[in-house]
């Protein structure tokens, strides 16, 4: 046999995502690499690693037992390079982060200076909606999450970055007159829903409940780009974290709608488990942040005050 690191750590991460498409997005590679360096590694086992039934790609018991060995030798690999680094005097080591999808707007600019004066940490930031974020956290997978609403099932430390603001957002040109009723009619703006799990989701139904505002007309979209998308085309209307709509706000591609008891406001929290024991790069990271993130905000996120209310 002749495989490569490389080659371990594709096949580790087809198997964490069971998805090619997933795991070439994470390593930054094209679909048809990983393929190709998938196929090449399967090549050196008489037995199948994995099968494709339908589009779907499944891991046999055998291909599991080969990506936790990977795993592991993966992890054994990192140690030496973290190893050598520290011996050179640099902080090094991996650092894994669980950011809710709306937080890829807010996150990075917490960490590029960090990682920019820290050049031997490694990032690894899994961007997904809350359901698996928290699930994550639970695991103990991740060393941080970002989330706007902390889980309150879980006993964590928090570091409060940015207020997170969520409006009701509509294309002017298609609804210059949006008004949310409590009454559905046939001329009410069809309501745009990100998926389950999704701590947007969460809070727009949480809204509608409380004002007791019926709609009949709903469209489910899972990424807050999709439905960010979708206002602006006229599909309908959203309540949205103006976090990730500053282009489309400042160029008129949307505008904020004043409705009664918005916007709501929650706050971006980097959550990590009370218990945990944190690593000398997580520790750094958190004695960064308190120092930089005020300036962090007010050189980055300054334009978020003016749509901060009606």
């Amino acid at each position: 046999m002749n495989y490569t690191l490389h080659q371990l750590q594709i096949f580790e991460r087809v198997s964490h995502y069971q998805s090619i498409t997933k795991a070439a997005e994470e390593l930054f590679l094209t679909q048809p690499a990983v393929s190709i360096q998938l196929k090449n590694f399967q090549n050196q086992f008489p037995v199948p690693l994995f099968e494709v039934i339908g589009r779907k790609l499944y891991i046999t018991e055998f291909g599991r037992e080969i990506a936790k060995t990977a795993q592991e030798v993966l992890t054994a690999a990192n140690e030496i390079n973290y190893r050598t680094r520290a011996l050179g005097g640099q902080l090094a080591g991996n650092l894994k982060l669980g950011v809710v999808s709306t937080g890829k707007y807010v996150m990075p600019y917490f960490l590029s200076d960090f990682m920019k004066i820290h050049p031997g940490v490694d990032l690894v930031m899994d961007v997904t909606n809350k359901l698996n974020v928290v699930e994550n956290l639970e695991a103990n997978s991740v060393d941080f999450a970002l989330v706007s609403v902390l889980p309150e099932h879980l006993k964590l430390n928090a570091l409060p970055l940015l207020p997170n603001v969520l409006q009701l957002v509509a294309n002017q040109n298609y609804f210059k007159k949006v008004k949310l009723a409590k009454k559905s009619n046939t001329e009410t703006v069809p309501l745009i829903f990100r998926e389950n799990g999704s701590a947007t989701r969460a809070a727009m139904e949480n809204y509608l409940k409380k004002e007791g505002i019926q709609t009949e007309k709903k469209i489910e979209l899972t990424s807050n780009e999709a439905v960010k998308q979708a206002v602006i085309a006229g599909l309908g209307c959203s309540i949205m974290p103006i976090i990730g709509l500053k282009n489309e706000l400042q160029q008129g591609d949307l505008s904020i709608v004043s409705q009664r008891k918005l916007p709501i406001k929650t706050t971006w929290n980097l959550v990590w488990l009370k218990n945990k024991k944190l690593s000398p790069v997580a520790n750094a990271l958190l004695a960064y942040l308190e120092e930089a993130k005020d300036k962090i905000v007010i050189e980055q996120f300054e334009w978020l005050q003016e749509y901060q209310s009606n």
